[in-house]
């Protein structure tokens, strides 16, 4: 029989009916109070004249009224399309229109975005605000529910789309990416399984529900009762504080998150002893980052996990022994084995597979991929290839199947013929004492192709030279991977997922080493 998303709520009113499952702000509900409101929520979206299929947008910070909606919209049997809050209102304009969503759904924090796409929202079928003074002719979230009559769950399943999630594109425009019910099944029962959730666990939606790395705790805690507990937008002392006064026990970030955590916790009491686990992946974990946050938290399992958006979003997860870094060692740098029902292989350009311990690209295969890039079909065939998914990451496997990701291909560095792995250069600048934060990219140079150029954030106070600091790299590592040029920074971009955007570091060097008469200089 085929998987449904609205399973792990069922189960979890079940099995667990008058247990907590939301917490946000002052609003607490139990599992059976969110299942009858998502009933009432599926059959008010049923009332707008939403079908079967139908896409319907989501652009809000992160709620227990997103969180219903994420059961909400296949228990109506529509589809759901997460919009990143950090887009542009002509990035999502255009989001909007590939997707064809019939309806959008947004809370205060994105009326004025809303209120600027214009002729798109007066096609749609309806506007839901989830908070705040609706706009006339918006449908407020609490009154449908309040009119609504509850709706049985539609059954919309298995090889059916539960949703475009929209990612990153080459080409400067976003991908759809089309999951299924499966896909996002086989993730949540990997999720219960390898992360460890049970009816006990407390889960901080810290990162951004709209991405699957924080979103797919939605299907994986419920499937096993425990409790969401929800900040509507990272803060590192209102995160702090919440997993204090609410006992959390498990959180998933990237690397910068957990760097904001390690900065405040270092120099504030935080009562921090309930938590369990932190799972970390989306970015390179920089390695000075993770000795201090095990310094502060010794008896803390650190998850480290790899996956893309296109598996659902799960790929590789460290085996429970190995999570414990006083005994991990250098296993702390992997990211893990594979999932359940997932193969994985590193291949070599010319397609053959390459032995432990040599870089080539990570492929997958399995329930979880993806069906296709939503209408990008040559894109689609670029990255399925004879069932495997091509994910663009470069990665080895040793000889006992532990999985290193070593940079994203793209970001690989190939100065006089030699490939450069960028976070190899990242983990040792940020060694160096003064230095917070560090990125190293590739620029362009007429004769070596490229040469290593790091953009170095130093700690308050500091005093750091870029000689010192290419110095210290060539004590440590191959000449040709040091950085020939430092460029010194207040801080670095970052995406909507909170990764660095090494794209826009690029993009700024090459502009201005276009306008200035000196290229190559140092800053």
């Amino acid at each position: 029989m085929a998987a449904y998303l609205t399973q792990p709520l069922k189960r979890a009113a079940l099995v667990n009916r008058n247990g907590l499952a939301t917490v946000d702000g002052d609003r607490r509900r139990t599992w059976t109070e969110v299942r009858d409101r998502v009933a009432l929520a599926a059959g008010g979206i049923a009332a707008l004249g939403i079908g079967r299929g139908e896409r319907v947008a989501l652009l809000a910070l992160n709620s227990d009224r997103y969180f219903e909606l994420e059961f909400a919209l296949p228990w109506a049997g529509a589809a759901m399309v997460p919009i990143n809050t950090r887009l542009s209102p002509a990035e999502v304009a255009y989001v909007l229109r590939d997707s064809g969503a019939v309806a959008l759904i947004v809370d205060a924090s994105q009326r004025e975005c809303a209120e600027q796409l214009g002729d798109i929202l007066s096609g749609m079928k309806a506007v839901i605000s989830l908070s705040g003074e609706p706009r006339a002719g918006w449908v407020d979230y609490e009154a449908m529910l309040a009119g609504a009559e509850a709706l049985p769950d539609q059954m919309r399943g298995g090889s059916e789309m539960a949703g475009i999630f929209y990612t990153g594109g080459s080409s400067g425009r976003s991908k759809g990416v089309v999951l299924t019910h499966d896909n996002l099944s086989t993730n949540a029962l990997n999720a219960v399984a390898l992360i460890g959730y049970g009816r006990e666990s407390v889960y901080l939606h810290a990162a951004p529900m709209f991405h699957l790395t924080d979103g797919m705790s939605t299907y994986s805690l419920t499937m096993a009762g425990g409790t969401h507990v929800f900040m509507p937008r990272f803060d590192a002392r209102h995160c702090l504080e919440l997993i204090q006064a609410h006992s959390v026990t498990h959180i998933c970030l990237v690397p910068t998150m957990i760097e904001m955590l390690v900065n405040l916790a270092e120099t504030e009491p935080f009562d921090c002893s309930s938590l369990r686990q932190i799972q970390f992946g989306a970015a390179p974990m920089p390695e000075a980052t993770l000795a201090r946050a095990i310094r502060l938290w010794p008896d803390l399992l650190f998850l480290h996990g790899w996956g893309m958006t296109e598996i659902s979003p799960l790929g590789m997860l460290m085996p429970f022994e190995w999570r414990d870094p006083k005994t991990a060692g250098h296993r702390m740098r992997s990211c893990g084995m594979p999932v359940y029902n997932e193969e994985a292989r590193i291949v070599a350009p010319d397609g053959s597979d390459c032995p432990p311990g040599e870089v080539g690209e990570l492929a997958v295969r399995g329930p979880m991929v993806m069906n296709e890039y939503w209408n990008l079909p040559e894109e689609t065939a670029k990255a399925l290839r004879d069932g495997w998914m091509h994910t663009g990451d470069a990665a080895y496997v040793d000889e006992e199947g532990f999985f290193y990701i070593v940079d994203r291909i793209k970001d690989m560095i190939i100065t006089g013929g030699e490939n450069v792995y960028s976070l190899e250069v990242e983990n040792v600048i940020g060694l160096m004492e003064g230095v917070k934060q560090v990125a190293v990219i590739g620029v362009p140079d007429a004769f070596w192709g490229e040469t290593v150029h790091a953009v170095v954030v130093p700690e308050a106070g500091a005093s750091l030279d870029p000689d010192a600091i290419i110095g210290f790299c060539k004590d440590r590592i191959a000449r040709y991977k040091s950085p020939r040029t430092v460029e010194f920074r207040d801080s670095l971009p970052v995406t909507g997922a909170g990764k660095i955007s090494k794209k826009q570091l690029r993009e700024e060097h090459v502009a201005r080493t276009a306008a200035s008469s000196v290229p190559g200089e140092s800053a």
